[in-house]
């Protein structure tokens, strides 16, 4: 646990001048430390993002010097593994090292913490979770949304006063790193293969995961998924209280569940039912569920969960209408990283055989063939796109016509001369973007710009 007043005199370092490390030395720097801000990449590279930045806030670029071995802790980047032969060197030498979240939450006077995690529909819950915390609290607090849905807890959480709450979604890299971490509500919406190459192993992953309730007492919740059989099990380590949600059976033992194009809450005592938000897909169902119980265990009413619900339109890269060319539905799901998260697309959208499927870019080292039975159903041809295109065409051969596009561009332009009326262009990769784009957010944001420049 961070603990800023036994650090005072001590440099800090911060590996990584991404998003979180830049908002992190920032906030050490602004609090009166003094930092270094170490990155492997070349100073060029670096330049554009260090504009503004704090002269109590030394940069390194190109490597780690012995300076970085000098510091008194250390704020670690959330994509580093643990094997990286730096963050080996400093806990051998007993150097502490921390997560950005820790740092964040160590500077903030909040008085509540929502955290959210799993492997698909973290962004979804979270932003839906805050317009019902913003709704309960308004006008005299708000909730602060941060974390991995964009924007760094060290930006965010450090701003937020005592009578607001901070709704932060939690990727297994940010909870591998955190060594302490006591929110009010949490929850774990599912667990699937993801990241395995960077934690090593399902356990591991899993394991990280666990992080968002480990530390938790009993007057505090988490809300897990009663259909994941990860979630079951992790709920019997939970030292709070375990609330569940389905969206396959009802009632019983469960908090949550949908009947009658509906959902019904029975938590915090209170009953009630209410008309889910207008988004396509049962995962959704489960976001929603997931974010009224956590909501309601922090204070939120019916009539907060309900005009939230009512209001909300989804988030970006999520199964976004694009735009309608020639008849063809462009949809932009590139927030769609691994396997699962195409699943959940095809389902949601896969009515009758009508789609065209965007498929590739960096692969995370798991199989495609979970994908064959909805492509079978749903799926009039499957366009690949970058380095993992080959292993693509291998292993969903003969479940659709495949066309080796090469890049987003190309394939859009496929699908305006192969589809008809009717049809769905569905963008989403099930594989990371790094390959051709700077991340799933650039690569959504190109998507929908090439999209309005199609005629």
């Amino acid at each position: 646990m961070f603990i800023p007043e036994e650090f005072k005199d001590g440099r800090a370092l911060v590996i990584g001048a991404g998003k979180s490390g830049l908002a992190c030395a920032s906030l050490l720097a602004e609090r009166g430390f003094s930092v270094l801000l170490s990155d492997e990449k070349k100073a060029a590279e670096l330049k554009p993002r260090l504009k503004g930045l704090s002269r109590r806030i030394k940069v390194e670029a190109g490597g780690h010097t012995a300076a970085a071995y000098a510091c008194a802790f250390a704020v670690k980047s959330p994509g580093l593994p643990h094997a990286n032969p730096l963050i080996k060197a400093l806990k051998k030498k007993r150097i502490p090292v921390f997560s950005e979240i820790e740092i964040a939450l160590a500077f903030s006077r909040a008085g509540r913490l929502l955290a959210v995690t799993g492997t698909n529909g973290k962004t979804t819950t979270t932003t839906l979770l805050g317009e019902i915390m913003n709704a309960a609290l308004r006008p005299a607090a708000r909730a602060v949304v941060c974390g991995n849905v964009g924007i760094p807890a060290a930006a965010a959480a450090p701003a937020a006063r005592p009578a607001d709450a901070i709704v932060m979604e939690l990727s297994s890299y940010q909870l591998e790193d955190t060594s302490y971490l006591k929110p009010d509500a949490a929850c774990v919406l599912n667990i699937t293969p993801d990241h395995l190459d960077h934690h090593g192993g399902m356990a591991a992953y899993v394991a990280a995961k666990e992080k968002v309730f480990s530390s938790q007492d009993a007057g505090a919740c988490c809300v897990f998924n009663h259909e994941d059989r990860y979630c079951r099990q992790l709920a019997r380590r939970c030292p709070s209280k375990a609330l569940f949600f389905s969206s396959a059976r009802a009632g019983g033992k469960l908090n949550a569940w949908a009947a009658d194009g509906r959902l019904f809450f029975k938590a915090a005592g209170r009953e009630f039912s209410v008309r889910p938000p207008a988004l396509p897909g049962a995962h959704n169902l489960e976001n929603a569920m997931c974010a009224g119980l956590m909501a309601l265990h922090c204070g939120a009413g019916p009539a907060a969960v309900r005009r939230a619900f009512a209001d909300f339109r989804g988030v970006e890269h999520r199964i976004e209408p694009a735009r309608t060319v020639r008849g063809i539905t462009f949809i932009n799901d590139s927030k769609g990283t691994n396997v699962d998260s195409t699943v959940v697309a095809l389902k949601a959208l896969g009515g009758r055989r009508n789609v065209w499927l965007i498929l590739g870019g960096l692969g995370k080292g798991l199989p495609y063939a979970p994908l064959r039975p909805l492509i079978k159903k749903s799926v009039k041809g499957v366009l690949t796109i970058g380095a993992d295109a080959p292993k693509i065409e291998a292993e969903l051969a003969g479940a659709a016509p495949i066309v080796t596009a090469v890049t987003m561009e190309t394939a859009c332009r496929e699908i305006l001369q192969l589809g008809e009326r009717g049809d769905i262009a569905l963008f989403s990769p099930a594989c990371a973007s790094f390959d051709q784009f700077k991340d799933f957010e650039d690569r959504g944001r190109r998507f929908k710009a090439f999209v309005e420049t199609l005629k």
